[in-house]
Protein backbone atom coordinates (compact mmCIF):
# COMPACT_ATOMS: atom_id res chain seq x y z
CA UNK A 1 0.00 0.00 0.00
CA UNK A 2 1.36 3.44 -0.96
CA UNK A 3 0.87 5.99 1.81
CA UNK A 4 0.39 9.47 0.34
CA UNK A 5 0.62 12.95 1.83
CA UNK A 6 -1.26 15.59 -0.19
CA UNK A 7 0.08 19.13 0.26
CA UNK A 8 -2.05 21.79 -1.47
CA UNK A 9 -3.57 24.97 -0.08
CA UNK A 10 -6.96 24.56 -1.81
CA UNK A 11 -9.40 22.25 0.05
CA UNK A 12 -11.35 21.47 -3.13
CA UNK A 13 -8.16 20.45 -4.91
CA UNK A 14 -7.08 18.28 -1.98
CA UNK A 15 -10.49 16.60 -1.94
CA UNK A 16 -10.28 15.88 -5.66
CA UNK A 17 -6.74 14.55 -5.38
CA UNK A 18 -7.77 12.31 -2.48
CA UNK A 19 -10.63 10.82 -4.51
CA UNK A 20 -8.37 10.19 -7.49
CA UNK A 21 -5.68 8.57 -5.35
CA UNK A 22 -8.00 6.41 -3.27
CA UNK A 23 -9.92 5.19 -6.31
CA UNK A 24 -6.80 3.08 -6.73
CA UNK A 25 -6.87 0.24 -4.22
CA UNK A 26 -3.10 0.38 -3.82
CA UNK A 27 -2.99 3.98 -2.54
CA UNK A 28 -4.18 5.48 0.73
CA UNK A 29 -4.00 9.12 1.82
CA UNK A 30 -2.39 9.16 5.25
CA UNK A 31 -2.21 12.95 5.69
CA UNK A 32 -3.10 16.32 4.16
CA UNK A 33 -1.48 19.74 4.49
CA UNK A 34 -2.28 23.26 3.28
CA UNK A 35 1.19 24.80 3.79
CA UNK A 36 4.78 23.67 3.64
CA UNK A 37 5.06 23.92 7.42
CA UNK A 38 2.01 21.66 7.87
CA UNK A 39 3.50 19.16 5.42
CA UNK A 40 6.75 19.00 7.39
CA UNK A 41 4.85 18.63 10.66
CA UNK A 42 2.67 15.86 9.23
CA UNK A 43 5.78 13.88 8.33
CA UNK A 44 6.48 13.49 12.05
CA UNK A 45 3.01 12.17 12.90
CA UNK A 46 2.02 10.10 9.85
CA UNK A 47 3.60 7.23 7.93
CA UNK A 48 4.26 8.54 4.41
CA UNK A 49 5.86 7.00 1.32
CA UNK A 50 5.14 9.71 -1.27
CA UNK A 51 4.50 13.44 -0.86
CA UNK A 52 2.36 15.12 -3.52
CA UNK A 53 3.68 18.68 -3.18
CA UNK A 54 2.06 21.74 -4.74
CA UNK A 55 4.38 24.56 -5.84
CA UNK A 56 2.16 27.51 -4.86
CA UNK A 57 1.34 27.36 -1.16
CA UNK A 58 1.45 30.16 1.41
CA UNK A 59 4.31 30.39 3.86
CA UNK A 60 7.83 29.16 3.23
CA UNK A 61 9.02 29.20 -0.41
CA UNK A 62 8.40 25.98 -2.32
CA UNK A 63 12.09 25.16 -2.81
CA UNK A 64 12.79 25.54 0.89
CA UNK A 65 10.00 23.08 1.73
CA UNK A 66 11.23 20.61 -0.89
CA UNK A 67 14.82 20.75 0.34
CA UNK A 68 13.77 20.23 3.95
CA UNK A 69 11.61 17.25 2.99
CA UNK A 70 14.55 15.66 1.20
CA UNK A 71 17.02 16.43 3.98
CA UNK A 72 14.83 15.35 6.89
CA UNK A 73 13.11 12.39 5.18
CA UNK A 74 15.48 11.10 2.48
CA UNK A 75 13.60 7.82 1.97
CA UNK A 76 10.33 9.59 1.11
CA UNK A 77 9.68 10.34 -2.55
CA UNK A 78 8.40 13.77 -3.59
CA UNK A 79 6.16 14.26 -6.63
CA UNK A 80 5.68 17.92 -7.48
CA UNK A 81 2.24 18.96 -8.73
CA UNK A 82 2.00 22.39 -10.29
CA UNK A 83 -0.06 24.76 -12.39
CA UNK A 84 3.21 26.33 -13.53
CA UNK A 85 4.75 25.21 -16.83
CA UNK A 86 7.81 22.99 -16.65
CA UNK A 87 10.12 25.77 -17.80
CA UNK A 88 9.49 27.61 -14.55
CA UNK A 89 10.05 25.03 -11.80
CA UNK A 90 10.69 21.52 -13.09
CA UNK A 91 14.48 21.61 -13.53
CA UNK A 92 14.96 23.24 -10.13
CA UNK A 93 12.68 20.73 -8.44
CA UNK A 94 14.40 17.70 -9.97
CA UNK A 95 17.86 19.05 -9.13
CA UNK A 96 16.69 19.61 -5.53
CA UNK A 97 15.66 15.97 -5.19
CA UNK A 98 12.07 15.70 -6.43
CA UNK A 99 11.30 12.37 -8.07
CA UNK A 100 8.85 13.84 -10.56
CA UNK A 101 7.07 16.93 -11.84
CA UNK A 102 3.47 16.83 -12.98
CA UNK A 103 1.45 19.77 -14.28
CA UNK A 104 -2.21 19.99 -13.29
CA UNK A 105 -3.45 19.55 -16.85
CA UNK A 106 -2.56 15.84 -16.70
CA UNK A 107 -5.29 13.21 -16.42
CA UNK A 108 -6.23 11.36 -13.20
CA UNK A 109 -4.73 8.20 -14.71
CA UNK A 110 -1.42 9.94 -15.30
CA UNK A 111 -1.39 11.18 -11.70
CA UNK A 112 -1.85 7.65 -10.36
CA UNK A 113 0.82 6.35 -12.74
CA UNK A 114 3.20 9.08 -11.54
CA UNK A 115 2.60 8.23 -7.86
CA UNK A 116 3.23 4.55 -8.52
CA UNK A 117 6.36 5.21 -10.57
CA UNK A 118 8.07 7.44 -8.01
CA UNK A 119 7.10 5.04 -5.21
CA UNK A 120 8.96 2.29 -7.08
CA UNK A 121 12.04 4.50 -7.21
CA UNK A 122 11.64 5.85 -10.71
CA UNK A 123 11.17 9.36 -12.04
CA UNK A 124 8.11 10.87 -13.67
CA UNK A 125 8.77 13.69 -16.12
CA UNK A 126 7.45 14.66 -19.52
CA UNK A 127 9.39 13.57 -22.63
CA UNK A 128 10.42 17.22 -23.15
CA UNK A 129 11.85 17.49 -19.64
CA UNK A 130 13.54 14.11 -19.99
CA UNK A 131 15.34 15.38 -23.10
CA UNK A 132 16.35 18.52 -21.24
CA UNK A 133 17.75 16.51 -18.34
CA UNK A 134 19.62 14.22 -20.74
CA UNK A 135 21.17 17.25 -22.43
CA UNK A 136 22.25 18.59 -19.06
CA UNK A 137 23.92 15.30 -18.13
CA UNK A 138 25.60 15.24 -21.51
CA UNK A 139 27.03 18.74 -20.97
CA UNK A 140 25.19 19.96 -24.05
CA UNK A 141 22.66 21.87 -22.00
CA UNK A 142 22.39 25.58 -22.71
CA UNK A 143 20.64 27.21 -19.78
CA UNK A 144 18.57 30.34 -20.08
CA UNK A 145 19.80 33.15 -17.79
CA UNK A 146 17.10 32.67 -15.15
CA UNK A 147 18.00 28.99 -14.79
CA UNK A 148 21.42 30.06 -13.56
CA UNK A 149 19.95 32.11 -10.71
CA UNK A 150 20.00 30.76 -7.17
CA UNK A 151 16.65 29.68 -5.75
CA UNK A 152 16.33 32.89 -3.70
CA UNK A 153 17.27 35.04 -6.69
CA UNK A 154 14.68 33.21 -8.77
CA UNK A 155 11.98 33.81 -6.15
CA UNK A 156 12.85 37.51 -6.10
CA UNK A 157 12.81 37.68 -9.91
CA UNK A 158 9.34 36.11 -10.11
CA UNK A 159 7.92 38.57 -7.61
CA UNK A 160 9.62 41.61 -9.13
CA UNK A 161 8.34 40.45 -12.49
CA UNK A 162 4.82 40.32 -11.08
CA UNK A 163 5.10 43.91 -9.88
CA UNK A 164 5.74 43.37 -6.16
CA UNK A 165 7.79 45.95 -4.25
CA UNK A 166 10.98 45.14 -2.37
CA UNK A 167 9.09 45.58 0.93
CA UNK A 168 6.32 43.20 -0.17
CA UNK A 169 8.83 40.59 -1.29
CA UNK A 170 10.71 40.89 1.99
CA UNK A 171 7.51 40.18 3.91
CA UNK A 172 6.57 37.21 1.73
CA UNK A 173 9.98 35.57 1.97
CA UNK A 174 10.77 36.47 5.57
CA UNK A 175 13.81 38.54 4.60
CA UNK A 176 14.89 42.11 5.27
CA UNK A 177 14.33 44.71 2.53
CA UNK A 178 18.11 45.20 2.41
CA UNK A 179 18.63 41.51 1.67
CA UNK A 180 15.96 41.56 -1.04
CA UNK A 181 17.63 44.62 -2.57
CA UNK A 182 20.90 42.69 -2.67
CA UNK A 183 19.20 39.79 -4.47
CA UNK A 184 17.61 42.28 -6.87
CA UNK A 185 21.03 43.71 -7.72
CA UNK A 186 22.39 40.23 -8.41
CA UNK A 187 19.41 39.38 -10.62
CA UNK A 188 19.84 42.57 -12.63
CA UNK A 189 23.50 41.77 -13.17
CA UNK A 190 22.96 38.13 -14.13
CA UNK A 191 20.14 38.97 -16.54
CA UNK A 192 22.01 41.95 -17.98
CA UNK A 193 19.08 44.17 -17.01
CA UNK A 194 18.95 47.73 -15.69
CA UNK A 195 15.49 48.33 -14.24
CA UNK A 196 12.50 46.57 -12.74
CA UNK A 197 10.69 47.17 -16.03
CA UNK A 198 13.37 45.06 -17.73
CA UNK A 199 12.68 42.28 -15.22
CA UNK A 200 8.92 42.50 -15.81
CA UNK A 201 9.48 42.10 -19.56
CA UNK A 202 11.90 39.21 -19.02
CA UNK A 203 9.54 37.39 -16.62
CA UNK A 204 6.61 37.81 -19.01
CA UNK A 205 8.62 36.64 -22.03
CA UNK A 206 9.73 33.46 -20.23
CA UNK A 207 6.40 32.60 -18.61
CA UNK A 208 7.61 33.18 -15.07
CA UNK A 209 4.52 35.07 -13.90
CA UNK A 210 1.61 32.97 -12.65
Amino acid sequence: MIRLLIADDHPIVRSGLRRIAEDDTGITVSAEASTGVEALEAMHTSAVDVVLLDVSMPGAPFMETLRRLREEHPSVRVLVLSAHPEDQWAMRAIRAGASGYLTKDHSPGQLVEAIRRVFRGGRYVSPELADRLASLLGSAFSATPHELLSDREFEVLRRLGAGYSVKEIAGALGLSPKTVSTYRSRVLTKLDASTNADLVRYAAAHGLIQ
